[in-house]
């Protein structure tokens, strides 16, 4: 697997696969980010609705507690989806050092290639017969 055109094809697919995994990871990060902004907004808002003191009537106390029940219920499918979020950013991240260690592994071998192409190349130098120095002029 020394041919310098398949190891330069296959650094480009791996650089590529590395943009991809980034480009992804990213993508997860955002979306935690924006899970998370939601749970803390519903969680604010459930700690809002709450009995104030200048209306203590039956219906108030009611509707504050209907609509407290479904902002903690809310709060609980946002805490769901910023674990699967969080998860998701896990995979994404561990995609990603696979990506950077496949690219990394194109890179040891075209490093191998070359260094193995510059030896031989020395040595074809050492093998070459030793051509005869001409003097060009008597020594003064």
């Amino acid at each position: 697997m020394t041919d310098p055109k398949r190891l330069a094809r296959l650094h480009r697919v791996r650089t590529l696969q590395l943009g991809l995994a980034r480009a992804e990871e990213a993508r997860a990060r955002d979306g935690l980010a924006s899970e998370a902004a939601l749970a803390e907004r519903i969680g604010r808002l459930a700690a809002a609705v709450g009995p104030t003191p200048e209306r203590f009537d039956a219906t108030a106390l009611a509707a504050a507690a209907h609509y407290r029940d479904r902002l903690h219920r809310s709060a609980d499918a946002a805490a769901n989806r910023v674990r699967t979020a969080q998860a998701a950013a896990d995979r994404t991240a561990e995609a990603t050092k696979g990506a950077m260690r496949d690219q990394s592994a194109v890179e040891k071998l075209m490093a191998r290639a070359a260094t193995a192409e510059i030896a031989a190349e020395i040595r074809a130098m050492q093998d070459a017969p030793a051509t005869a120095r001409k003097v060009r002029h008597d020594p003064c």
